[in-house]
Parts: C-alpha cells; sequence; structure tokens
C-alpha cells in the first residue's frame, strides 16, 4: 500500500520530524544572500525557532521576493553545487529561477515516485507524460517520478495531438500525465477518428497545472473510462509532487515530512482555522541548493478536517478554489472562473470549452460567456438554442449573482492551446 516509510508516520512523529528539519532549512537558508540579509534585517534568528508555531514570526516571501533576487541571491550553496534551473512559466517580467542540487532532484524524484505509487501506478504500468518538458516542471519532474518508480516512460511531450494518440493506442499505455483543458480537447480529437477512448487500457490519469472542477473531473472519467487524480505543485516548491490525492479521490495530501503548509488570510497573512478558505503558503524542509520560507502560493484552498479513510495522516488540502489573483469584481460582486466552470461542466448540452469575457459599456461592467455547444445539441431551431442559452444564464446567475450575457458557439469553435487554458479576457482597459 504504501511506497516509503514516510507515509506511515503518525502526527507527532510527523511533527518533530518538521521542526527538525525547519530548523535545518532556516540555518542553511541564512546561507543565502537573500535570506542572510531579510534574517539580519528581520532580527530572525534560526536558533531561536523552537516550536513549528514559532513559523508565524518569520517573515513571507513573495514571488516579487525572487524576482527580486534574480538570477542566484536564493542560492545557499555554491552555483558549482547545482546540476539543474527550472524557471517559471510567468510569460512577462522577469522570471522566478529555482535551482536544485543533485541531492534536491533525487529527492524530488522520490516524493512524486511516492504519489504516483499511492493511486496505483507501479513499474508494469507504461506511462504517458503528455506535459511540456524544458524549463516548465511539469514534465521533468513527473518523468524523473515515473522512471524512480521504474514505469516504461514515454516522454511525450505537449501537443501533436494524433501523435499521442497513436502512442497511446501502439504502446499500451496504462497511465498518463495531463492538464485538465488538454484532455478535453484530446476527447474531440479521439471522436474526429472515430475511436472510443474507453477502448484503450488507460486506467490512470494525473490531472494538474492548472485548477478544474469537481464536475470536469468526473467528465474526464467518464470519457475515458479511467480514474483522475488531482494533483498539486509549484515550481517554487520543486514543481509536481507537493500534494497529491490518494485513491480516496477526497482532498490532497501534502507530504508534510516534506513541506510545511499554512492557510492565511489572503489580506492580513494570519492563520485561518481548519476548514476556512485561504491562500497556501509553503515552506521548503528539505531542498538545500535553494530552501524558500513561507512562500505566498496566491493560491486558494483550504484544510481539510477529519482523518482520510486511506490511513495516511498528512494533512489534506481541499482542490484549489483558484487564485487570490484571479477573482473577478463585475457589478460588485466577486467572482471566481471556477465558479463558472462549476455550472457549465455540469450540464450536458455544454462542450469542453469556454472563455469568459470581460467588457465595460460606459461605467458599466459585463462579463459575456462563449460557450461551446456539443454537436447534437447544436441545432438549427433558434428557438430550441435560446431556451438553452437562458437556461445557462439562470444557473449561472444564481451561482455568480451576476446575469451574464451567454453566448452559445459550436462545438469546438474556441481557440485551444497546448498548455493552460485561457479562461478569462479582460477587456475592460481597452480603448480607455
Amino acid at each position: 500500500m504504501y511506497y516509503d516509510e514516510a507515509e506511515k508516520l503518525s502526527r507527532l512523529e510527523i511533527e518533530r520530524l518538521q521542526l527538525m528539519r525547519l530548523q535545518r532549512t532556516l540555518r542553511q537558508a541564512a546561507k543565502s544572500p537573500f535570506y542572510g540579509a531579510l534574517f539580519r534585517e528581520r532580527g530572525v534568528d534560526p536558533e531561536k525557532v523552537t516550536s513549528l508555531a514559532d513559523v508565524r514570526r518569520l517573515p513571507f516571501t513573495t514571488k516579487q521576493d525572487l524576482r527580486d533576487s534574480y538570477p542566484d541571491r536564493l542560492l545557499a550553496m555554491p552555483q558549482s553545487e547545482m546540476v539543474r534551473m527550472h524557471v517559471s512559466s510567468g510569460t512577462t517580467g522577469t522570471p522566478t529561477v529555482i535551482y536544485h542540487t543533485k541531492r534536491d532532484l533525487d529527492w524530488w524524484a522520490s516524493l512524486m515516485a511516492r504519489c504516483m505509487h499511492m493511486v496505483g501506478l507501479r513499474k508494469t504500468d507504461v506511462f504517458q507524460n503528455m506535459s511540456g518538458y524544458g524549463l516548465f516542471t511539469g514534465g521533468l519532474g513527473i518523468h524523473c517520478g515515473a522512471e524512480k518508480l521504474g514505469c516504461l516512460t514515454i516522454p511525450a511531450g505537449a501537443g501533436n495531438s494524433q501523435r499521442q494518440i497513436k502512442l497511446l493506442m501502439d504502446f499500451k499505455v496504462t497511465g498518463i500525465h495531463i492538464i485538465p483543458s488538454y484532455a478535453l480537447h484530446l476527447s474531440t480529437v479521439f471522436a474526429g477518428l472515430g475511436i472510443d477512448p474507453r477502448t484503450l487500457p488507460l486506467r490512470i490519469a494525473l490531472v494538474g497545472a492548472e485548477p478544474y472542477t469537481e464536475e470536469a473531473r468526473r467528465r474526464l472519467e467518464a470519457m475515458y473510462d479511467m480514474k483522475v487524480y488531482n494533483s498539486y505543485g509549484l515550481s517554487e516548491m520543486n514543481g509536481p509532487g507537493v500534494a497529491f490525492e490518494c485513491q480516496e479521490q477526497h482532498g490532497m495530501h501534502v507530504w508534510e515530512d516534506a513541506y510545511l503548509a499554512e492557510i492565511v488570510d489572503p489580506q492580513t497573512g494570519e492563520p485561518l482555522p481548519d476548514g476556512e478558505l485561504g491562500e497556501l503558503v509553503m515552506t521548503s524542509l528539505g531542498r538545500e541548493g535553494m530552501p524558500i520560507i513561507r512562500y505566498r502560493t496566491r493560491d486558494l484552498t483550504r484544510f481539510l478536517t477529519g482523518q482520510c479513510p486511506c490511513g495516511r495522516v498528512h494533512r489534506r488540502i481541499d482542490r484549489l478554489q483558484g487564485r487570490c489573483d484571479d477573482m473577478m469584481i463585475v457589478k460588485g460582486v466577486n467572482i471566481f472562473p471556477m465558479q463558472i466552470e462549476r455550472i457549465l461542466m455540469s450540464m450536458p448540452e455544454v462542450g469542453q470549452d469556454y472563455l469568459i469575457i470581460l467588457e465595460r459599456d460606459g461605467y458599466i461592467d459585463n462579463i459575456r460567456i462563449k460557450v461551446e455547444i456539443r454537436e447534437e445539441y447544436f441545432v438549427e431551431d433558434m428557438r430550441t438554442l435560446a431556451v438553452l442559452q437562458k437556461r445557462i444564464a439562470s444557473r449561472l446567475r444564481d451561482e455568480i449573482l451576476v446575469t451574464p450575457r451567454v453566448e452559445l458557439v459550436e462545438h469546438n469553435s474556441l481557440p485551444k492551446s497546448d498548455g493552460k487554458a485561457a479562461r478569462v479576457c479582460d477587456r475592460r482597459g481597452e480603448g480607455a
């Protein structure tokens, strides 16, 4: 059942290990130019951290701190000891760079193998990695974990859908890594080729990199006749493998022997009780080349209460509800894209894609949503489409408290991407 002994730790054993590794991490971080200066400025003495509660007295690290430290002020060891670097997937401004030693990479691969073993993958599986390689952490992180586990690993990379399908079929692939929006798109390619993906030996999909809803997960499971497991990672904490669902599919276990997780109020930074939605803050507890302390992820989630039936006591976080900076304010109402997806993916007439467009009419903000409709529902009878259009708008209004303008578009007509799906287009500043 378990890949390694760390999964069997008791709550007391986890907390003792976390404290020991937090103290060691702080001493290591202080060797970097960034944390050395920050600790001196804030009066932080790693030797005075004697309990896990003391972490709240430590300063946060932000994305801007990482950018300001570009390219190497966060290094806690000589660059000659580094064997790989990754860069964040951001497309504007100074990137954030993460360095790894050989030991860091081995540790990361072991954590990823632990995740994959937990959901049922074994060395007898054929695993196709359909994620981008290169500076993005998702490809290599998952790849090294699959090899560590002993799977036959196919580094397919992103895109080229017909080639992906050929590999899936020819090599009888049983496990895949794929982002949810691309998995939905790939189903339409299968349909165009006249192939039912349910006939493939696929049984497990690792899905992450972008927020998606439970409704989207269940749709994928039905389309492919496979189990879909949610994963969470970020390059600042290595990449994939930070938290992962077990076979219960109810929350993602944070590997607390490797990370210290907090949920804080996004506005005040104060800790929130279990069950309350807030911003996830992460501290690495094992990386030697570039440790990061109290990193504000901007991701919104909550700690789940109660013990998981799987027996692991590593704390669970809920699936991501979006990001602090994803929130849209329309007519004074706070709206998250995930709220809209949840409604759309629950409706059988809706296809695989949608686009949220924010516009301004004079001084009034409006929300327009283009919704792909499945071919069998996209009929010529305008009255039928009008009824469907009205029903979708009504369901959305009940959820987001604002009435959107809904446009029904043909199946597979919205622009597609091999990377993370662009779900929101904000045009409110155009022409101002």
